[in-house]
C-alpha cells in the first residue's frame, strides 16, 4: 500500500521474484488497503504512512486481527511512526531497505516474529525518548508482574534481538522464547514486539 505507483511497482517486482512470497493485491491509499486486506486476508501488509483518504496509521489500526502490518517509512520525516507503534504495527521498514532485507522482513513478520532491525530500533528509541511528554506506552505498570526470565527476555527485545537470537543468548529453546514473548505482551497489554522493545529501553531494562 503506497500512493506512489513507482514504489508499488518496485515492491511487487522484488517480492514476486522469490518463490515463497506472493503479492495478492496493491493499494494506492489507506481505504483501499483496508478494503483489499479484508477481502484477500493477506499474511502481511506493507503499509506506507502518508497516503490520501486514510493514512497508514489509521489503516493499521483497522487491520488489527486481520493482517500483520509492516510500516514503510522515510522515518526521519514521519511523525506518524509513533501512532503506528501504538496501533500495533508489527515492524518498520525504511524505504531505502535493500531487496534481500525487504524479503527477509516479510518472511519474519509472516512467521509471527515482527521485524525490529537493531538500527531501526535504536532510531525509534532515540526519537521516542524525545517525545515522552506526548507519547507514552502504558505497559510499564505491568513490568512488576513479569517473572525474572520474562524480564530477561524483555531486555533482549529492547536490544532488538529476534526469537532465535534470544534463545541462543538465554540458552533456551526458540519455542520457549516465543511463549515468553507472548506472555510478556499479554501481561503488559502491548500489541507488538516493537512496543515491548521501546518499553524496555524507556524503563532502562538491561541484560546483566
Amino acid at each position: 500500500a503506497d500512493d506512489q505507483g513507482a514504489v508499488r511497482a518496485g515492491l511487487v517486482l522484488i517480492l514476486d521474484s522469490v518463490p515463497d512470497v506472493q503479492v495478492v493485491g496493491e493499494a494506492a491509499d489507506g481505504e483501499q488497503a483496508v478494503a483489499l486486506a479484508r477481502e484477500l486476508r493477506p499474511d502481511v501488509v506493507l503499509m506506507d504512512i502518508r497516503m490520501p483518504r486514510l493514512d497508514g496509521v489509521s489503516a493499521t489500526r483497522e487491520l488489527a486481527g486481520i493482517a500483520d502490518v509492516l510500516i514503510l517509512t522515510t522515518f526521519d520525516l514521519d511523525d506518524y511512526v509513533f501512532g503506528a507503534l501504538r496501533a500495533g504495527a508489527a515492524g518498520f521498514l525504511l524505504k531505502d531497505i535493500d531487496a534481500d532485507r525487504l524479503v527477509d522482513a516479510v518472511r519474519i513478520v509472516a512467521a509471527g516474529e515482527g521485524f525490529i532491525a537493531p538500527a531501526v530500533t535504536r532510531r525509534l528509541i532515540t526519537a521516542f525518548a524525545g517525545r515522552q511528554a506526548t507519547v507514552r506506552l502504558d505497559g510499564a505498570k505491568g513490568v512488576g508482574e513479569l517473572t525474572p526470565r520474562e524480564r530477561e527476555v524483555l531486555a533482549c527485545l529492547g536490544d532488538g534481538l529476534s526469537n532465535g537470537e534470544i534463545a541462543q543468548t538465554l540458552h533456551m529453546a526458540e519455542t520457549t522464547t516465543k511463549t515468553h514473548v507472548s506472555r510478556i505482551l499479554a501481561k503488559l497489554g502491548l500489541r507488538s514486539r516493537v512496543q515491548a522493545a521501546i518499553l524496555a529501553q524507556e524503563i532502562g531494562l538491561s541484560r546483566e
